[in-house]
C-alpha cells in the first residue's frame, strides 16, 4: 500500500478516534453510560458524568513539566465528587490521585496539578485563587457562577448532561495548555476587559 495511503487512513482513523472521544466526552454519553442492570440514583449517575467530564477536560490539558500522575484537590463542599474521590485513572492510563484539602491550605499551589472547587465564600474563593497565581493549576468549579472569578472550567450539572463554560481569560494566565478542541466545545465566556 502506498505511504501516503496510509497515512491518510490514520489519520482519518485519529480524527474518528479524537471526534468520537469528544463527543462521547461532552455530550449525553456522560449519563447515559450508566449500566441499565444496575439500578443507581440520579445523584450517583451525575457523579459518574461530572467524573467522565472532568477526566476529559484534565486528558486535554498540558502542563510545563508533566506530571506522572495527577494531583487533583477537591476544596470546599461539593456535590458531585463522591465518584471523583474514590480514585481513578484516566482513559491514556495515567493515575489521578484525587484528596480534599481545605481553602486555606498552604498545600494547594505546590501539591495539586489541578483543583475542584466546590461551593466557598466570596471571601475564600478570592483567596484560594489568589494564592495559585503564578501556578500552572488547572481549576474547575462546580458551580458556573465561579467561572468570572478564576476558575478555568465551570460545570454545568443538569438532569440530562454536564456540561461547561471556559473562562479564557484564566485559561491565559494559568500557564496549563488547553486542546483547541475543547475550548471550541464549550460555551465560552469572553475575556475580563
Amino acid at each position: 500500500m502506498d505511504v501516503a495511503v496510509l497515512r491518510t487512513e490514520r489519520s482519518l482513523r485519529w480524527r474518528q478516534f479524537v471526534l468520537s472521544t469528544l463527543l462521547c466526552l461532552f455530550s449525553l454519553c456522560a449519563v447515559a453510560q450508566s449500566e441499565p442492570s444496575t439500578p443507581t440514583s440520579l445523584a450517583e449517575q451525575r457523579a459518574k458524568a461530572v467524573t467522565q467530564v472532568v477526566l476529559g477536560i484534565l486528558s486535554y490539558a498540558r502542563w510545563p513539566v508533566e506530571p506522572a500522575q495527577l494531583r487533583l484537590c477537591v476544596v470546599g463542599p461539593t456535590e458531585y465528587t463522591d465518584d471523583l474521590l474514590k480514585g481513578t485513572t484516566q482513559a491514556t492510563g495515567r493515575p489521578v490521585l484525587v484528596r480534599r484539602l481545605l481553602a486555606s491550605s498552604p498545600a494547594l499551589a505546590s501539591e495539586c496539578d489541578s483543583v475542584y472547587v466546590g461551593k466557598l465564600s466570596v471571601e475564600a474563593r478570592n483567596r484560594l485563587f489568589n494564592s495559585l497565581i503564578g501556578q500552572p493549576v488547572l481549576s474547575i468549579s462546580e458551580g458556573g457562577d465561579q467561572c468570572t472569578v478564576g476558575s478555568l472550567f465551570c460545570l454545568r450539572v443538569s438532569d440530562d448532561q454536564v456540561s461547561f463554560e471556559v473562562n479564557l481569560d484564566s485559561v491565559a494566565r494559568s500557564g496549563v495548555k488547553i486542546h483547541p478542541s475543547v475550548l471550541q466545545l464549550s460555551r465560552r465566556r469572553p475575556a475580563a476587559p
